[in-house]
């Protein structure tokens, strides 16, 4: 068998001189890379937990191959991609004048690709799923887990900080958060569904968005599934 071979993509890096805040890290991810030489089913094997997840996918989603043979056809093969990115968090503004934050390459990222030959239970793909950038800007169905459907598996932790203003007053307890996550193991549509307090909220869903998950699966394809967290808040 003849391996895919990775198609140059055009990413033009930004000068590093005018970088004032550098974010860098490796994630290692698996996909499928069907006939035509398109990646599918990307999801995390080795995530980050922070926005350069988000970039790893990006740039993986929009990778093209020479696509794998086998005597001379064509044929889906599952593959690892380790993803070295050096970026640059850029301040900007939106419509409304709000201060945002944009994370742009600072030099093309370095990117490895390995075939599996065993694909471990994490990396079971389907050459029919659709890539990040659908899940993320579209609106699939989600499942619910249960039956055929497998549960999320979490591939990291993050712990919620607590709030000045808790420590002081006392409170501690528990937060509900339900989530989607998605194809990839993203969590998406994060919300609060038995609060808190507004601080200790407003923590529970940024360290609950920066969980990365083995996505659910039916029938050894990912799909995109409901669930809650509880976010546990004790002090001593």
């Amino acid at each position: 068998m003849i391996a895919p071979q990775i198609l140059p993509a055009n990413m033009p890096p930004i000068p590093a001189e005018k970088c004032k805040v550098k974010l860098d890290g490796k994630a290692v991810l698996s996909l499928l890379v069907d006939t035509a030489g398109h990646p599918r089913n990307i999801m995390f094997l080795h995530p980050l937990g922070t926005d350069l997840d988000k970039l790893a996918l990006r740039i993986v989603a929009a990778e093209r191959f020479t696509p794998a043979t086998s005597d001379g056809t064509p044929v889906v093969v599952a593959e690892t991609a380790e993803v070295n990115m050096q970026s640059c968090l850029e301040q900007d503004k939106d419509s409304l004048g709000r201060k945002t934050y944009l994370l742009r390459l600072r030099s093309g990222p370095l990117r490895k690709y390995e075939i599996l030959s065993a694909p471990e239970q994490q990396a079971v793909l389907s050459p029919e799923d659709p890539s990040w950038q659908d899940s993320v800007n579209g609106s699939p169905r989600t499942e619910h887990v249960g039956g055929p459907v497998t549960q999320p598996f979490p591939l990291n932790s993050v712990e919620a900080e607590f709030t000045q203003q808790a420590r002081d007053t006392g409170i501690q307890g528990k937060c509900l958060i339900k989530m989607v996550v998605d194809r990839q193991g993203m969590p998406q549509n994060i919300e609060v569904v038995k609060s808190l307090d507004p601080g200790l909220d407003q923590n529970a869903v940024f360290s609950v968005g920066r969980y990365r998950f083995k996505p659910a699966m039916r029938n050894g394809e990912p799909v995109p599934v409901i669930i809650t967290v509880e976010v546990n808040f004790r002090l001593g």
